[in-house]
């Protein structure tokens, strides 16, 4: 039977937490270079961006390693600091990834110190994430009048994100128990 606990964790310096969220920011702006490199030339077009999500994976692991203020304000800049450089994501999707992203980082930093396999807070922060986006999706079409955002549409975009969902569930939780283990033979 699993016992979910808190772990008291160290403090993280506000100077290591504020390198950890421009190194997360950066990584958002450049891993998802890479996969649309990739698709640009096996000439899938955007299909590999699409598919492994890949701006999901620094913002989820910064939240792990550095705190819930790491992993908040990288979800939020992330996705804008990459639209502004590379104009991905779109400007009608910017919002609502800053918005889902936000709630990767912000819910990766909460369970940092739950004490959960990896795998079961991953998919943890997997669902706040999404949640958040389908609540904002539902108040930009219900609330604002935008037609053309579907309320459901990230939870009908999960057979497409497949792969990316695989990704994240075996590279999120082998970094971070990678990292931890370096920091506490360094310590």
């Amino acid at each position: 039977m699993t016992v979910i606990s808190i772990q008291h964790r160290k403090a993280i310096s506000v100077p290591v937490q504020t390198a950890a969220t421009v190194l997360a920011i950066a990584a958002a702006v450049v891993v998802p270079q890479f996969f649309h490199w990739l698709g640009i030339v096996s000439g899938a077009g955007t299909a590999p961006g699409v598919a492994f999500s890949p701006m999901h994976l620094p913002i989820i692991v910064v939240g792990f390693l550095a705190g819930p203020y790491a992993g908040a304000i990288s979800g939020l800049l992330g996705p804008a600091a990459s639209h502004f450089l590379s104009g991905m994501p779109s400007g009608v999707q910017l919002p609502l990834m800053m918005i889902e992203l936000f709630g990767y980082g912000l819910a990766a930093g909460l369970l940092r110190s739950v004490r959960l396999p990896l795998v079961v807070n991953t998919l943890l922060v997997m669902l706040a994430g999404r949640v958040l986006r389908t609540a904002a999706c539902t108040i930009a079409f219900y609330g604002l009048g935008f037609k053309n955002i579907a309320p459901l549409g990230i939870w009908r975009s999960i057979p497409a994100c497949l792969p990316g969902i695989v990704l994240q569930l075996v590279l999120i939780p082998l970094i971070v128990f990678w990292v931890e283990q370096r920091k506490n033979k360094a310590a």
